[in-house]
């Protein structure tokens, strides 16, 4: 029997450890989903916290089909691009980014590489964005990811196949 259905039963009977073991479960998960999404570290774990608390606030309407992961991704993704949207109306204030940053002499050619990456990722539309993310940082099969995104295989493969292109054009 699935084990989601079961602590999905246990919670709707009130069982606080079955909460806890259900967070335990997917709380990394969905919080390094949301830091692909999220450049600060601070708004990357608010997004995940609030992740589950929107999964609970309408546990009492959740349905169980399919998996439970799905629809927290679904929630988490949601609440990404809200971040985004409100992200863009407010101007950025402070120090930016670059020097903010301070990353250790031996770790800067990896940290070059990701902010490339992650700039070329950012560039990307956003449902070729999501595939990429979704197939290669959360190691989703593309079945699974479909799934998340709501879309069907086929599409999840041109998507796929077409952010790796758009991809590899930015990053050359």
């Amino acid at each position: 029997m699935d084990t989601d259905f079961l602590l999905i039963r246990r919670m709707r009977q009130g069982d606080e450890d079955a909460f806890d073991a259900f967070v335990r479960k997917y709380y990394e998960e969905i919080l390094r989903y949301c830091r692909y999404h999220c450049i600060d570290p601070e708004y990357a774990e608010d997004l995940a916290q609030e992740t589950f608390l929107k999964f609970f606030e309408g546990f009492s309407e959740y349905r169980h089909v399919g998996k439970a992961k799905n629809f927290l991704y679904t929630v988490a993704g949601n609440l990404c691009r809200n971040f985004h949207k409100k992200r863009k109306d407010v101007p950025m204030e402070g120090k930016s980014l670059e020097a903010r940053a301070k990353p250790a002499p031996d770790s800067l050619k990896t940290a070059l590489d990701r902010a490339v990456i992650g700039e070329a990722l950012f560039r990307l539309p956003e449902e070729f964005r999501e595939m990429i993310i979704l197939y290669y940082f959360q190691e989703m099969k593309i079945s699974e990811a479909a799934k998340v995104l709501g879309i069907g295989v086929p599409l999840a493969k041109y998507r796929l196949r077409e952010a790796k292109v758009r991809l590899k054009s930015l990053l050359e």
